[in-house]
């Protein structure tokens, strides 16, 4: 029996994709759009802040990866004012990845915003070796370990600070009783 998501660390966007509207609260936007899919969020998003804020410049980034969508993050975290807005499209997996930059460099949840386009792939943390398997796997699921081969239960677990969903031994987690 899964438990009640709210009670859990993982984001209902990595379950569901969702899209909410662009944060307009905000007096600085990044926006990151990560693969083809999210391009059309990003757009959106540039639209609305437009209309809300036809003096705004947001910055928008269509990459291919969660390592360039970093990058562009560092780049405009350098220079960011109050009011910064994180407007984050694309694979919850690689969103979950960008997120944990975003808080690692100092922003707030309450600065993020976060589409998902994709969530079936996930990053899984293995809690015995380290290693991180990518897999199509469901919360509640298993996936064999790419490092040391152990069948891991992906648990109801994402770490804010790596941006990964943890995975251990699929006989260790508690199972009830009859």
């Amino acid at each position: 029996m899964a438990p009640p998501l709210e009670l859990t660390s993982v984001p209902p966007w990595t379950v569901a994709p969702l899209c909410p509207p662009a944060d307009l609260t905000g007096r600085q936007w990044t926006v990151l759009a990560i693969g083809a899919d999210a391009g059309r969020v990003a757009a959106d998003w540039t639209a609305q802040i437009a209309v809300h804020r036809p003096d705004a410049d947001p910055r928008m980034h269509l990459v291919d990866d969660a390592e360039a969508a970093c990058r562009a993050l560092r780049d405009d975290l350098a220079d960011a004012v109050v009011g910064w807005r994180l407007l984050l499209a694309g694979p919850a997996h690689a969103c979950l990845r960008v997120r944990a930059e975003a808080i690692e460099l100092g922003a707030a949840d309450d600065e993020i915003t976060v589409a998902s386009t994709e969530v079936a792939t996930r990053e899984i943390y293995c809690a015995h070796c380290r290693t991180v398997t990518t897999a199509l796997v469901e919360l509640s699921g298993t996936v064999p370990c790419a490092g040391c081969r152990r069948e891991l239960f992906v648990y109801y677990h994402v770490s804010r600070r790596l941006g990964l969903h943890l995975g251990f031994v699929s006989g260790a987690h508690y199972r009830g009783t009859s």
